[in-house]
């Protein structure tokens, strides 16, 4: 199971730093991956990240702003986001899989596995 927290309400230009854990598996052999999905839209791909060689890929919309993170000891993923905007107003999720390729990474159907969802919101 993978638990998404982190996430609530700041001012455009703040931070948050999204939390994705998992239990009952380790992500040694993972990539894990960031989506979100705001009213009326589609799921987009955030980021990613490979366990195994920390390699790390970002959607064109976050470079630069937001860095995907692991922490071996706690089996955790973090998605630090700075310098928000209203438009990164979304429902984020974390995602987990094993047998992903380096193209499919931005591909929410190439995950398994799926977090809850948290609420960020960013307000102008």
């Amino acid at each position: 199971q993978l638990q998404a927290s982190g996430g609530g309400l700041v001012q455009a230009g703040g931070s948050l730093r999204l939390s994705c854990a998992a239990s009952g598996r380790t992500f040694s052999t993972y990539t894990v991956g960031w989506f979100r999905q705001s009213p009326r839209k589609e799921r987009e791909f955030v980021s990613s990240i490979k366990w195994s060689d920390q390699s790390a890929n970002y959607a064109d919309s976050v470079k630069g702003r937001f860095t995907i993170a692991r922490d071996n000891a706690k089996n955790t993923v973090y998605l630090q986001m700075n310098k928000l905007k209203p438009e990164d107003t979304a429902v984020y999720y974390c995602a987990a899989d094993r047998t992903i390729i380096t193209s499919a990474r931005t591909m929410d159907d190439a995950y398994a596995y799926w977090g809850q969802g948290t609420q960020v919101t960013v307000s102008s």
